[in-house]
């Protein structure tokens, strides 16, 4: 069946099948937070994007080969309220950016630096430091050798703009200063974006926008 990365709360998830790599993308309440489950085709590693909420739904999503790592994009609770019982059920490594590890109450075997790579299996994920929603917000890219690249922003990108600053000018321009440097500048317009919240987009399908979101501010 096409991915079209379109999930709710309490619904089915999506795959969406790459070459090397299947990745798992599921709703949990009740902010309406995306989850994604990352498995290597080639060893059947799997690896966790944001244990957002609702333990039942990511443990099933997860299945019985468990997970050997939970990467949070970012300190916000809503991205972390299941981390500690998915931990608990799997012994999964934890992974967070190194600015932001700090507020998430769960410890962090593994700080990330901008430039890291993370692995599951034989997948490697690039990890990009974006400042500005969060001081320590990271984005994982999966520069598949098969296809296009594929961004998980977490709460940095979304259809429609860059993630929340809270009317701080200072943590806007150094947001979307990071997110056109390192996401942009550097990525085609096929690659797929996978973002915290809500429906997936392209870079393509943004990037015509860049110079309204700096107007507007926001």
């Amino acid at each position: 069946m096409t991915y079209s990365g379109v999930v709710k709360v309490g619904g089915a998830a999506d795959v969406h099948e790459l070459t090397a790599l299947m990745i798992s993308k599921v709703a949990v309440g009740p902010m309406n937070n995306n989850a994604y489950l990352l498995r290597c085709r080639e060893s059947g590693a799997q690896m966790l994007i944001d244990a957002a909420n609702d333990t039942p739904t990511l443990l099933q999503l997860i299945g019985p080969d468990s997970i050997a790592s939970v990467v949070t994009t970012h300190r916000h609770g809503d991205h972390w309220q299941s981390l500690q019982a998915v931990v608990d059920a799997t012994g999964a490594r934890t992974y967070a950016g190194r600015y932001d590890a700090g507020g998430i109450p769960v410890a962090t075997d593994v700080p990330v630096e901008d430039g890291d790579t993370i692995r599951v299996g034989q997948v490697a994920l690039t990890a990009r430091r974006l400042i500005g929603h969060t001081p320590g917000s990271i984005a994982l890219i999966y520069d598949d050798p098969h296809g296009h690249p594929h961004v998980f922003t977490g709460d940095c990108l979304f259809p429609g703009g860059v993630g929340n600053t809270h009317g701080d000018p200072e943590a806007f321009a150094s947001l979307l200063g990071d997110v056109r440097t390192k996401l942009f500048d550097r990525l085609s317009d096929e690659s797929w974006v996978y973002p915290g919240h809500g429906h997936d987009t392209t870079l393509g399908a943004e990037r015509p926008h860049l110079s309204e979101w700096r107007a507007r501010g926001w």
